[in-house]
């Protein structure tokens, strides 16, 4: 499995998780998802409600994950099996 890069917000009410997308067709650049998910209950008892997805180039997923960070996300453990 490819390795994922995980965020939460401050007040433990989002998640995103950065993938590589290793099925891109594209020659020229590489892609990652941005899976979005709610925490709903406890944080890190019941998996996150994944409400879509996007696909960015990789440059951009990396100015995205460098914003989070910036507005106070944090680091967090794989939350989706």
């Amino acid at each position: 499995m490819a390795q994922s890069y995980w965020l939460v917000n401050s007040n433990r009410s989002e998640v995103r998780r950065f993938i590589k997308n290793r099925d891109n067709k594209d020659q020229f650049f590489k892609y990652m998802f941005v899976d979005y998910g709610k925490i709903v209950g406890v944080f890190g008892k019941e998996a996150p409600v994944m409400q879509r997805r996007t696909e960015l180039k990789i440059d951009d997923a990396r100015e995205e994950y460098k914003k989070l960070l910036s507005q106070g996300w944090r680091k967090t453990e794989p939350v989706w099996p």
